[in-house]
């Protein structure tokens, strides 16, 4: 006999913040909300970042230690480079998912077509998640696809799932990653459309909103574009009911994340999360004598930054 599907119990909007914008890199401009002081370090989130770039600006050589970075191009193209000599290009709806590990140097810069009529601001978000205290030191990591590639669900007429990372209504996202965390992009086509998205009970999830408004469970306001809704995790809420208001003229989309919260500390200096004010130091100093995960990193220069640091 199998086993029937788990009644459907919807979580609620517990907290609704605003990405405001704030400089972030070299000339660059960045809607934040997680990782703000409206949001600080919803376990095991530490950042959320939706940036629009444009030409002369970007995100030059720069480490890291202790986290994931997923970055998720919505818009545009992006070009990156690392100290362990990967490099390459993202394009519209490709994802890269960097396991920084012990510690990892990179750049991250837009990609513009040399035809300035065709040149089209590189749009897209960075989610920092924390990693478990016993992974913080693994080797660095990633794992990248080209839109095309990553798999979607479509439970019914008007509503599209692109599944980065875990579940939904029988797609499984390409990551594995290191530490629970489900990754998911809704479009809602359909004015009243709406569609119960299943979680895993008692982990931390958020949706942002990129366009469009969106109600959640039971609550009959709507959240419109540029806010995160922290969800409730409550015993026995088995996911989320997301439906796009009746009578809405713009398509509604939405990311939908979920990450097994970890009880640990979380230190943060700049771009190292650690567990201690001890580790933090030892990040600094690891990084300025290129040692354990830092090897020549203090000398690599990327290419792709060089007319960053030229200014």
């Amino acid at each position: 006999m199998s086993t029937p599907p788990a009644a459907e119990r919807s979580r609620a909007p517990v907290s609704v913040v605003y990405a405001r914008e704030t400089p972030e890199g070299v000339g660059a401009i960045v809607r934040r909300s997680i990782g703000s002081p409206a949001l600080r370090n919803l376990s095991p989130f530490l950042m959320l970042d939706h940036a629009r770039i444009t030409p002369g600006n970007g995100f030059p050589d720069h480490p890291h230690r202790g986290q994931t970075t997923v970055t998720y191009v919505l818009s545009g193209m992006m070009q990156h480079e690392d100290s362990t000599g990967n490099a390459g290009a993202l394009g519209t709806g490709d994802v890269q998912w960097m396991t920084a590990g012990r510690g990892i140097m990179h750049s991250e810069m837009p990609l513009f077509d040399p035809d300035p009529a065709k040149q089209e601001d590189s749009v897209g978000l960075q989610l920092w998640v924390d990693l478990p205290a016993d992974k913080k030191f693994c080797e660095p990591s990633y794992q990248e696809k080209k839109a095309k590639d990553i798999d979607t669900a479509r439970p019914k007429d008007g509503v599209t799932i692109t599944v980065i990372s875990g579940e939904s209504h029988g797609v499984t996202g390409f990551v594995r990653p290191v530490g629970g965390c489900w990754y998911l992009d809704f479009r809602l086509t359909e004015p009243g459309v709406s569609v119960f998205q299943p979680l895993p009970e008692g982990w931390t999830a958020f949706a942002y909103v990129i366009n469009g408004k969106l109600q959640i469970g039971d609550d009959a306001a709507a959240t419109e574009k540029f806010n995160t809704v922290v969800l409730s995790a409550g015993a026995g809420e088995t996911g989320v009911r997301l439906m796009r208001p009746a009578g809405t003229d713009e398509e509604t989309r939405f990311v939908l994340i979920a990450g097994e919260p970890l009880d640990q500390p979380v230190v943060q200096y700049g771009p190292f999360v650690v567990n201690t004010n001890r580790q933090a130091m030892e990040a600094v100093r690891d990084f300025r004598m290129g040692i354990n995960g830092f090897e020549g990193a203090a000398q690599w220069e990327s290419k792709i930054g060089a007319p960053l640091r030229q200014r």
